[in-house]
Formats: C-alpha cells, structure tokens, sequence
C-alpha cells in the first residue's frame, strides 16, 4: 500500500509515467444479449493492434468534458489513435440536454471525409431523429445507442455499475439506514440504469431509498442540492457521480458529518481516489474509462479492416474502497494529472 501511495503522489505531481502504461492483452469482457439491462458476461483477452493498415480518420462524438470521466475517456481515444497512426476528431455537444448540437455533430461527420464515428451519445435514440441515412459505421461510445445500424458498444454495463455499488451497501449496513443519490441528467447517459441497478441490489437489505436528485454534471448544482438535502435531512449514504461526491466532501467536512454520513461514487476521478485515499470516501465503482478509450479505438480500427461487429465490449467493473486500491487504478482508469483534453489527432502521412 505504502508503494502505491508513493505512485500515486507521483501520478498527482508529474502525471503517469510510461513504465504504467496498460500490458497486453486486455482483460476484457463481452455481454451478451447486446444492450440488455441483464446481461451474461464472458472474460476476453484482447490482443490490440500494435499498427493499423491504414491511416484511419474517425470521428469521435461525445456530451461534453466537464468531468473527469470524458477526459479519460479522451485521454485513452488519443494515446491509441497516436499509437495506431490515425486521424481523429472530436466534438462534444456541451451538455446531455443539447440534442439538436449533437445532431448537426453527426450530420457534419456523416457528410465529410470520416471512415467511421464514435458516439458517445447524449440520449438513447439520438439516431432515430436523424432524417438523412447513415452511410458510415457507428461504434456506440460508453453510452447506450438504441438503432438497428449500431452493432456495437463500448463501455460497462451501467444497470450493473448501480448493482456493484448496492451489493457494497447491503454488505456494509448493519442496520436500518437511509441513502440520499445524486445521480447525473435524469434518464441521460446511464443515470435511470445505475439508479435501477442500486434498487435491484438493496431489495431485502436494511438501506431504504430516501430521495433522489438529478442535475447536469455541475459541481455547484450538486452543491445546491447537497446543502438543501443536509438542511432538513441527514441520511446515513450519499451515492452520487463522482462530480457529485466531489462537492459532498467539502460539505460533510464543513458540518462535521464525517462520522455520521459514508460517501459512494457510482464512477472514479481523481479526486474520488484521492478521497479514498484520505478516508473521506468509503468506496467507488472503476470502469477503467482510459482503457474504455483505447479499446474504442482498436475495435473501430478492426471492424473497419474487416472483423465482424464486436457487440457489447468493456471492461470489467471493478471496486476502489478504502485500504483496498487497485494496483492498475493508474494507468487504467485514471488519464495523468497533467493532461488536457485533445480535439484533433493527426497521422503522419
């Protein structure tokens, strides 16, 4: 432990060394039936490509970078498509609520020199509101795309993200308890799956759903929110994004909660793990968004030179909990401490 803290300072400081980088093969796993809120899963070791047959230009969509979460995702998209010699552009639409940007996004990536688009979806059935036929390959980016063209996603799955973060909280409440969720855009992204996830999972336990509240992923809006909860209600779990859980930190400490209110983040960040860390935070789902970027890109780069569709791919979920951190939290999970997020990748040609 003493070592990992020592990597993680120097992760914080510096950003994460080379010698870090993600070993091949992947652990991966495939889902089947594809898009389904239950699944079967089965582990895969992917062996990415170490050069692509060509130059590639893809186009990469998604709903913004406000949060940690997207950056890594970035982080992972570019290391790869550098790696692979690719062109690759992204866009971000500012927001799940902005629908009309993310469709002239795509109508614009659609009607130019694209092989291939990644999208990371603002809402579910984005495609059916598109007029004009789609004439390229859609790879579905970690969030859910309903449409009969889309054969494949990458990314978790998110009704089982909010079960992993149940199961934990049935384990650990030892009696009658009340859990406040601060969860993302109501029935954006994965919000309605993680929520569902959770319900399933504490059926027959001891923690009962006390209010739910959903705002875009805007730490002052979480703070609002936090605030006017905590003013007539203190309950014994907050679980939240980890934009949320981040502004909860700050709250608790101030009313001196820290006792009395155990903090869960339905995904990581930096400052989640740094959280974990100092004890602050008792425990965070990992979907190792850096990897999800990468392995994005190998599989578009694949299907475009001919593998069949991929289906529901990603990695496996895991726990970071206090005293129990994952050795591969840093080159997986987490982009460095110094990086920013990139629009443009260009190959050299």
């Amino acid at each position: 432990m003493a070592d990992l803290i020592c990597r993680y300072c120097l992760y914080i400081l510096m950003g994460c060394c080379s010698q870090w980088a993600i070993a091949s093969p992947w652990q991966v796993e495939q889902r089947q039936p594809f898009a389904s809120k239950v699944q079967q899963t089965t582990a895969v070791n992917y062996t990415p490509l170490t050069q692509a047959k060509k130059s590639w230009r893809l186009c990469v969509l998604i709903p913004h970078l406000k949060d940690s979460y997207w950056t890594g995702i970035n982080y992972g998209l570019v290391e790869h498509a550098k790696q692979l010699n690719l062109d690759l552009e992204l866009f971000e639409a500012g927001s799940y609520y902005h629908v009309d940007k993310q469709l002239s996004q795509l109508d614009y990536c659609l009607k130019h020199q694209f092989d291939a688009i990644l999208l990371g979806s603002v809402k579910p059935d984005l495609l059916n509101h598109y007029q004009p036929p789609i004439t390229k390959p859609i790879i579905a980016l970690v969030n859910r795309l309903d449409h009969p063209q889309v054969q494949t996603r990458i990314g978790v799955n998110w009704y089982q993200m909010g079960f992993h973060a149940g199961q934990y909280l049935k384990q650990q409440a030892n009696k009658p308890s009340q859990l406040a969720i601060f969860s993302g855009p109501d029935k954006q992204g994965g919000s309605d799956l993680v929520e569902q996830g959770l319900a399933a999972a504490l059926t027959g336990s001891q923690v009962s759903i006390s209010s739910v509240h959903h705002a875009d992923n805007n730490r002052n809006l979480y703070r609002d929110q936090i605030e006017k909860m905590l003013s007539g209600n203190t309950p014994d779990y907050i679980l939240g994004s980890a934009v949320a859980i981040e502004a909860a930190v700050a709250i608790v400490h101030q009313r001196q909660l820290q006792s009395k209110v155990k903090l869960l983040s339905s995904y990581l960040s930096p400052a989640v793990l740094r959280g974990i860390y100092r004890q602050r935070i008792d425990y965070s789902n990992d979907d190792s968004v850096v990897l999800q970027g990468k392995l994005a890109i190998d599989v578009v780069v694949q299907e475009l030179q001919g593998k069949p569709a991929y289906g529901d791919i990603g990695p496996r979920i895991k726990a970071q909990r206090i005293g129990q951190i994952s050795e591969d939290v840093l080159s997986e999970s987490l982009a460095p401490a110094s990086y920013y997020p990139l629009y443009r990748v260009s190959a050299t040609h």
